[in-house]
């Protein structure tokens, strides 16, 4: 077995190939969480554009690329997954039945740790590190939208019939309702960003596009198109007008969730929701299975989701002093986090918090613009 480590931009197109040609077949061979857009060359070499580190093992054996490994790496060789903080999907894809060493693999990639927080099942020697596992609710579509709107009618009828009359009303008060499933004008997307940038920043939370790099990685996926992956910007429009957008990733069977927003003039109305079910609905005629919602205790996901994946955090480590310093500095941290959301009555009391950070903000804002 040979393990050879690239740049984004030293990765062959034969290479490319396959690792597209294993994400299409996984679902054939039991594993299609190797399906999702996060897992794709096309996202890994998009955040290579735009922070420094991205590497890609390439694992071959007779010659032949068996497994791919993307992810970042520091000069002091402490490792992450590729997009930490804003990726959904992590982990090493591979052809069926591969078996690697997690330890060897850090090795031959001159890692002495690699951090994940969204690692996806089948991940056995990556696994066997992790400190936790966590929900990520999906909506199955493969059966079609007939089949999954019948069968969310029979698992919570009240909001079903609650959700489908606030879409009639929404038209009836607003003007003809429109859903555009791949809104192609940047302007939208603009928009999109703006309100998820304002949502951030009401409810405490940090503002993601705020930070360069995650503004110009949007930009770039939404331009990025193949048949086997592409940027997905999905809108609804009430009266010619947007209020409730979406963007984010495909592949030929999954549709990753990522940035969902509205437009809080229209809250009653519940866009949000309204734009997931015609999300499904479109998603289920172009060939997608399901659409992965993220990890994340969510009201809204827990109404639509159909069942849940797991995805685990962690670390895999050799004995080296920046691998143990790395964790001391972040386990914490994260064990914190993790404590508050786990508890309902932590989490109700951050949040209220947070909300009121929000608010101070607000005003902070409108006394600045004046």
């Amino acid at each position: 077995m040979d393990i050879g480590v690239y740049r984004p931009g030293e990765l062959s197109e034969a290479d490319r190939a396959a690792w597209t040609a294993m994400q299409s077949k996984a679902h054939l061979h039991g594993s299609p969480e190797l399906a999702n857009p996060f897992l794709s060359p096309e996202f890994t070499l998009a955040v290579g554009r735009h922070r420094r580190g991205v590497r890609i093992a390439v694992v071959r054996q007779d010659g032949e690329p068996v497994a791919f490994f993307p992810h970042q790496r520091s000069a002091a060789g402490v490792g992450r997954a590729v997009g930490l903080g804003v990726s959904d999907a992590q982990g090493l894809v591979h052809r069926p039945g591969f078996t690697w060493d997690a330890r060897a693999l850090l090795r031959a990639c001159s890692l002495s740790v690699w951090e994940f927080d969204h690692l996806v099942e089948g991940q056995g020697p990556f696994q066997a590190r992790a400190t936790g596992s966590f929900a990520s609710p999906v909506m199955d579509v493969d059966q079609g939208y007939d089949t999954y709107l019948s069968d969310l009618r029979a698992r919570s009828p009240k909001f079903t019939r609650t959700t489908l009359a606030k879409d009639r009303k929404l038209g009836r008060d607003a003007g003809e309702v429109r859903y555009v499933h791949d809104e192609r004008d940047p302007a939208a997307l603009r928009t999109l960003m703006g309100w998820k940038s304002a949502q951030y920043r009401r409810t405490g939370r940090s503002d993601r596009f705020a930070h360069e790099w995650i503004s110009q990685l949007a930009q770039h996926l939404f331009h990025t198109r193949s048949e086997p992956f592409a940027g997905i910007l999905s809108v609804l429009y009430a009266g010619g007008k947007p209020v409730a957008a979406h963007f984010g990733l495909r592949t030929q069977r999954v549709l990753a969730c990522w940035f969902p927003a509205y437009d809080p003039a229209f809250s009653k109305y519940s866009p949000g929701l309204i734009l997931h079910l015609r999300m499904a609905e479109a998603a289920a005629a172009g060939g997608i299975a399901y659409l992965d919602l993220g990890r994340g205790q969510k009201e809204y996901k827990d109404s639509l989701k159909t069942r849940e994946l797991s995805v685990s955090e962690g670390w895999v480590t050799r004995r080296h002093p920046v691998a143990l310093g790395h964790r001391v500095r972040r386990a914490p941290v994260r064990a914190l986090r993790n404590t508050v959301v786990a508890r309902p009555e932590l989490f109700e009391r951050a949040d209220s918090l947070l909300k009121q950070v929000g608010k101070i903000r607000s005003v902070a804002d409108i006394t600045t613009k004046k």
